[in-house]
């Protein structure tokens, strides 16, 4: 079942919200220093969805499995579509296979690894790329 969610662009008066689902998610978040140098960016698109909270793909675990990433990702592309030059890139737990299913459905290609990316365990990473236009069977 699809959660309805409010997907809006972020700013600097939802780090604290951000910095809450980052520690909750990951293992190893992002520091809140590095979530407002992404805000800060002029180029930089940051969008969180609401009553459902999501940041970096990280969807806060009372609210997983009912479509918020896969929400967050659609959004993402439809924001950029007038860009053509721009291509996706991203960096996934190896062991992390529902993440890794999510992005493939959405075009993602798996294209190198990075060892012992993750410090707190130095799990590798799986690199994923997805170019501008999305497959054919993009659902």
């Amino acid at each position: 079942m699809m959660t309805a969610v409010d997907l809006r662009r972020l700013t600097p008066r939802d780090l604290d919200a951000i910095e809450r689902i980052e520690h909750r998610a990951y293992p190893t978040p992002w520091s809140r220093s590095m979530f407002a140098g992404e805000l800060a960016k002029p180029n930089g698109i940051c969008v969180g969805a609401f009553q459902g909270e999501v940041m970096n793909i990280a969807v806060d675990v009372d609210h997983r499995g009912r479509g918020v990433a896969r929400a967050m990702l659609r959004h993402l592309f439809e924001a950029t579509m007038s860009d053509r030059e721009r291509g996706y890139t991203l960096e996934v737990r190896v062991s992390n296979a529902v993440a890794i299913h999510l992005y493939e459905s959405q075009g993602f290609v798996a294209t190198g690894m990075r060892r012992g990316y993750y410090t707190d365990n130095r799990e590798d990473a799986l690199i994923m790329w997805r170019d501008h236009e999305p497959p054919a069977d993009d659902q």
